[in-house]
């Protein structure tokens, strides 16, 4: 029994021992700064913003319409014969489908909005990961982090921070 024990417990020591013998060469960064002091992201953005409102635009004004056909629906429906309002009903009906595949059109999972955010954005979060990997790679790091979206980070040393160096060769002031 006391000759397992120790095997046991030399067996522990001995795979801490090889485990802290590596050490990682960790480093961070904080990409909501990065992408911040970015003036091709910014612009990315504004065009994707631009884009998005004049979208809503559209859908808002094909829901307006349909909403104000059936008010006048509603006031109208008591004159109307019945093969009237049912023709009405379609109209409005069509109208609302109409606003429904417009906002589907735009802002649905393979919408316009996803297309082109995709297609402006990607090429600059490729140039930042490929900037990010040169760092590390010339640097040794073994770990890069995001410090804005690693929630468990209670401190880390400025001199870990490798953001304004991910910056500086994107070309960013």
């Amino acid at each position: 029994m006391k000759k397992i024990l120790f095997l046991v417990f030399f067996s522990v020591i001995a795979l801490f021992g090889t485990i802290n013998a590596q050490k990682l060469s960790v480093a961070y960064l904080d990409m909501a700064y990065i992408l911040k002091n970015l003036p091709q992201y910014e612009s990315a953005n504004d065009q994707i913003n631009m884009l998005s409102k004049k979208w809503q635009k559209e859908v808002d004004a094909a829901q307006e319409q349909a909403r104000v056909m059936s008010a006048n629906y509603q006031s109208e429906q008591i004159f109307l014969s019945e093969q009237m309002r049912e023709q009405r009903e379609q109209e409005i009906l069509n109208k609302e489908k109409e606003a429904l595949e417009l906002r589907h059109k735009y802002f649905g999972p393979e919408g316009e909005l996803f297309k082109k955010r995709e297609a402006l954005l990607k090429p600059i979060q490729d140039e930042i990961f490929a900037t990010i990997q040169e760092i590390a790679s010339e640097k040794r790091y073994d770990i890069v982090k995001d410090r804005s979206t690693d929630k468990s980070l209670i401190y880390m040393s400025n001199k870990l921070d490798i953001s304004d160096l991910v910056l500086q060769k994107l070309g960013a002031k």
